[in-house]
């Protein structure tokens, strides 16, 4: 998934643990995509989400999941990828290292690009492998210099992101509902009843009739891809520099740690319980509702994602049983989200059990822990036999063929 592979010594038990929770804490967002018509992800009033407890399932989900884990993600990306960087500019020198690195992007942005025609047209990988290109150019960056580019690349994605979502804010806040803004972001984060029926349609496509499509948007998605660069190379930066640090090599003392993420969180929770509060009495228009979750929330998001990190390299021991569990988790990071899109099409594509817009935001939560389960009870015993899952051996090998 979002780590580059590494030899099984060596490992610290603690970062492998926190893979392990990156990779179950995506499946409580990418399951609403599977499940609900894709305003739903960001609407609860698109879809599925008429009940007190739907409500309460996206609030919840706005405030400590949504974009939580994706900074993880992209964190511990940029961890991996500069602990083998680094290995192998010390073993053949600079040049082979970076071409084994452009190597293992190249085979990540083709892997992320099959998962996304067949199964996830929301797979992070492809933005991982193009926000990966820098990291040779950051490398050679201390911790705090990495923190300043991470702050900056923030600053961009936001500063963007008011450009994009500006004119639809205005007109709400205007009162004008005609405007050609508003109708953009009703039918792509409103409840727009056209939009909703259409994306209901669409979940009852075929296999074929959906590769098919997929392969002639990929042009929207690869301007979409580019678009969340500047965020995703903010996690990355942020991953590297906590590695060089010795804050995700497990070199910090808990009171160290615990102080993190006590800040982080006291300042990104209270501010993402406002925004959802403030989302929800305004009725979830959409402008403001895709405003929130794709701009106005990422510094809060990458902060909580920050302390989410802090917490778990605090309180994990390598000999604990959670620990010992979620690491073997974590070292199939990229097989079990992979998997985990294969388990959530079975349930519901139509060439599965055809459960998509049958079920309401709560239930399809509810659904998530189904992969959940399965990763965490067949991956002790993957690791044990074989000690490396068969995608990245997989990425590993062809990686090598290039590099």
């Amino acid at each position: 998934m979002v780590v580059a592979p590494q030899p099984s010594s060596g490992r610290i038990a603690e970062l492998d643990a926190l893979r392990g929770i990156a990779v179950i804490g995506i499946v409580w967002m990418n399951v609403h995509v599977f499940a609900l018509p894709i305003q739903a992800y960001y609407n609860p009033l698109a879809w599925g989400g008429e009940s007190p407890l739907d409500r309460l399932v996206w609030a919840a989900s706005f405030v400590f999941v949504e974009d939580k884990f994706r900074t993880l993600f992209a964190m511990l990306f940029g961890a991996g990828c500069l602990i083998l960087f680094d290995r192998g500019r010390a073993a053949s020198g600079p040049g082979k290292a970076w071409r084994a690195h452009y190597a293992r992007m190249a085979v990540l942005f083709a892997i992320g690009l099959v998962h996304a025609i067949l199964l996830a047209n929301n797979d992070i990988l492809r933005a991982y492998a193009l926000a990966g290109l820098a990291l040779p150019l950051l490398a050679p960056l201390s911790p705090r210099a990495l923190v300043v580019v991470a702050i900056g690349l923030m600053a961009l994605h936001v500063g963007a992101g008011i450009v994009t979502f500006g004119g639809g804010l205005y007109d709400w806040h205007m009162g004008r509902f005609s405007s050609d803004a508003t109708f953009f972001m009703e039918r792509n984060f409103g409840t727009d009843p056209a939009a909703v029926s259409f994306m209901l349609e669409r979940g009852q496509e075929t296999l074929r009739e959906r590769v098919v499509r997929r392969v002639e948007g990929m042009p929207g998605q690869l301007s979409a891809i580019a678009a969340s660069l500047p965020l995703n190379l903010s996690a990355i930066a942020l991953g590297m520099a906590f590695w060089r640090g010795g804050m995700l090599a497990g070199r910090w003392r808990t009171f160290r740690l615990q102080r993190l993420a006590a800040v982080c969180a006291l300042v990104a929770v209270p501010a993402l319980l406002a925004l959802a509060w403030f989302v929800a009495e305004s009725g979830f228009p959409g402008a403001l509702t895709g405003a929130a979750s794709l701009v106005l929330s990422a510094p809060f998001d990458t902060l909580l994602g920050i302390a989410y990190a802090a917490l778990a390299m605090a309180f994990f021991t390598p000999g604990g049983f959670a620990t010992r569990r979620l690491a073997t988790v974590g070292r199939l990071s990229l097989t079990n989200y992979l998997m985990t899109s294969v388990i959530l099409a079975s349930i519901f594509a139509s060439w599965g059990f055809g459960l998509f817009g049958t079920v309401s935001r709560a239930e399809a939560f509810a659904f998530g822990f189904v992969p959940i389960m399965a990763m965490l009870a067949w991956s002790p015993t993957w690791i044990a036999r074989f000690g490396q899952g068969p995608l990245e051996r997989l990425w590993r090998g062809i990686s090598g063929l290039f590099g």
